[in-house]
């Protein structure tokens, strides 16, 4: 009776003894104690009790052991969450900052193109106002290689009008333009052209002395004359001139040395 009421008082604990330790005393006590017999009911509910108890206990150490993996995970999953989450919101910073730079670069180009539109608006006006006054400059000035000037004008002016040619481009082309005839002003130099004098056209060699004066000479060298800015038409000179006219035009193709000469200006400009 004293092992029956040890084993009951062992199923009524909370903390049960281990399943083997359990077993090894059930097993000692069946080999130690008498055989029961049929009316010993005390002792079979206290072997039920101590079995219910275990069982209980290994179900519950089982869910238990299945809590504790799931808490583990649940853990583990809400860790990762609480990471992604920060740095989500750290990329989400990073991402607004970035998008409002982006836009400010992008108010900043939009009012550069503005500009840009306003600008190029003024400088094709501004390029044609030069464009019209190097036309009238010309138009004014000796008539010294009419058809290389006049080709060159004709060009530069059909690119000033091109939409798809940049306005650097044609800033570019109008300045060599410009620079071309302001280098007519410092040198000399003799070519072959057909001019008219007195409603007679003769192929002459011309002399011209910077944007000064012209003259020319027939091949033959029999007649000369100049280009007379206050009529604005080609004239003939007498003959006393002819030998100053042809040293200067020998000077100007270097066949000999430079020396002072006095030729017939006349009046230079109006």
């Amino acid at each position: 009776m004293d092992l029956s009421n040890s084993v009951r008082r062992l199923g009524v604990k909370k903390h049960v003894l281990g399943m083997g330790v359990l077993w090894i005393l059930l097993g000692g006590w069946a080999v130690a104690a008498p055989a029961q017999t049929e009316g010993d009911q005390p002792g079979q509910e206290a072997r039920r009790d101590t079995e219910q108890a275990i069982d209980t206990r290994r179900e519950t150490q089982q869910r238990q052991d299945e809590w504790s993996e799931e808490k583990a995970d649940l853990v583990n999953r809400f860790r990762s969450a609480t990471a992604g989450v920060r740095w989500l919101r750290e990329r989400k910073t990073e991402e607004s900052a970035k998008a409002r730079a982006l836009d400010d670069r992008v108010a900043e180009l939009q009012r550069r193109l503005g500009e840009a539109d306003r600008l190029e608006g003024s400088m094709q006006d501004t390029l044609m106002v030069i464009f019209h006054r190097l036309e009238e400059s010309v138009a004014e000035s000796l008539p010294f290689l009419p058809e290389e000037r006049s080709l060159r004008l004709a060009s530069v002016g059909d690119e000033l009008v091109r939409p798809d040619v940049t306005s650097a481009e044609k800033l570019r082309r109008l300045l060599e333009t410009l620079q071309v005839e302001a280098g007519y002003a410092s040198n000399v130099e003799v070519y072959q052209d057909m001019i008219e004098v007195e409603g007679e056209q003769i192929h002459a060699d011309v002399l011209r002395i910077g944007r000064v004066a012209l003259f020319w000479r027939t091949p033959d060298g029999d007649r000369v004359g100049n280009f007379d800015p206050s009529v604005g038409r080609w004239t003939e000179l007498p003959g006393r001139v002819k030998r100053r006219i042809q040293l200067a035009m020998e000077m100007a193709t270097r066949m000999r040395p430079v020396e002072l000469i006095d030729l017939p200006l006349g009046r230079i400009g109006q």
